[in-house]
């Protein structure tokens, strides 16, 4: 029996790629999930929900659990050669994803862990490919289109895990040549595009927070600019769905892809859009100096010292100087029935997901 090899189980992406996976693969190959043992009890009802849903299916049964982490050089696996022998495909996926972490588990996650996965990789006799996902953040304060060429362009970063995600993948680049591999850089991913559905609210979610706690007529700061710089982001299925796909043809080896919206609106545009999906019948953009509120969250350091809300650093992606080239992306998945949906077609469950479900907080799963 074969082995599909994933990291980031059951974090946002990974335990909805597992399914896809599933689907994909014959009755003879499990799909198992590197899990820490701190999510483990989290990962077990992620995988009792996968079988109860497949419980028809040749699918139910064949997700396997396995304790390690990804900091440490043998992935903390008991069986690491054992799992080498019988692995064809990698997924690597696990990440901290927190605009103000900080640098030391920043480092050892998604830098290290990553080199730690490549180990793993080259190690594998029957590896058909390792699937590295990235994130478009690599382009950090690069002006104009980032095209899925490019990674070393002499930009510099607005926070550590930009920083980290950037030297994650020139590790991975450097190693092309020996370990089969396709790259994915998505979008920050939201909710799913039908149920809504989201581990975490973070991004556009302030703005819909914003919005939730005013009348029929909402008024919403946005910085200067913000009419004319695109707010990329896109739904976990598109991802997932692209991932599942590209990572089942021959021709994406090697290869770099963007799944991001190839065509996002502008801050200005998400912000009216979110208006109308809440209900609103009138969303008022108005626009503020970045600089004024960069300096005010610089007092308001020295006041409170380092917090989470001062320090989140998401200002910056309102008026993000990138834009992202689909070429590649755009190309593969033609005729796949996978493509981006426009923002404004699931704003709407964006919100409703919102309000039914309060609790849901700011911290994802790594």
């Amino acid at each position: 029996m074969s082995t599909v090899f994933l990291t980031g189980f059951p974090g946002f992406l990974g335990s909805a790629l597992v399914e896809r996976l599933l689907d994909r693969h014959d009755a003879d190959t499990t799909v198992t999930c590197l899990v820490q043992p701190a999510y483990r009890s989290r990962a077990e009802e992620s995988r009792a929900e996968l079988d109860a849903a497949n419980a028809d299916t040749d699918a139910a049964g064949r997700v396997e659990l396995v304790e390690g982490d990804v900091t440490e050089p043998d992935l903390g696996l008991e069986a690491y050669d054992d799992l080498q022998s019988g692995t064809i495909e990698i997924y690597h996926l696990a990440a901290v994803y927190d605009l103000a972490m900080d640098r030391e588990p920043g480092k050892a996650v998604n830098i290290e862990g990553t080199r730690h996965v490549l180990d793993f990789a080259a190690g594998v006799a029957e590896l058909d490919r390792l699937h590295y996902v990235s994130s478009v953040v690599v382009a950090g304060d690069y002006e104009g289109r980032f095209t899925e060429a490019m990674l070393e362009e002499g930009q510099r970063y607005f926070n550590y895990y930009e920083s980290s995600k950037h030297a994650a993948e020139v590790l991975v680049q450097e190693r092309m040549d020996a370990i089969p591999t396709t790259i994915y850089r998505p979008g920050p991913a939201v909710g799913d595009s039908e149920t809504g559905e989201t581990q975490k609210y973070d991004g556009p979610y302030a703005f819909i927070e914003a919005l939730e706690e005013q009348g029929s007529t909402a008024i919403v700061p946005a910085p200067y600019g913000a009419s004319n710089h695109e707010f990329n982001v896109v739904p976990r299925d598109y991802v997932v769905d692209a991932i599942a796909y590209l990572s089942g043809i021959e021709t994406s080896e090697g290869e770099v892809y963007h799944l991001a919206d190839p065509d996002p609106p502008s801050t200005t545009e998400l912000i009216e859009t979110l208006g109308r999906a809440a209900g609103k019948e009138r969303t008022l953009v108005v626009p503020y100096p970045k600089e004024l509120i960069k300096g005010i969250r610089r007092s308001l350091s020295v006041v409170l010292g380092e917090s989470e809300l001062v320090e989140s650093g998401g200002l910056e992606y309102q008026t993000w100087p990138a834009s992202f080239d689909c070429t590649n992306a755009a190309a593969d998945l033609a005729g796949s029935g996978v493509e981006c949906p426009r923002f404004e077609a699931y704003a709407e469950n964006l919100v409703a997901f919102y309000r039914e479900n309060p609790d849901v907080g700011t911290e994802g799963l790594s």
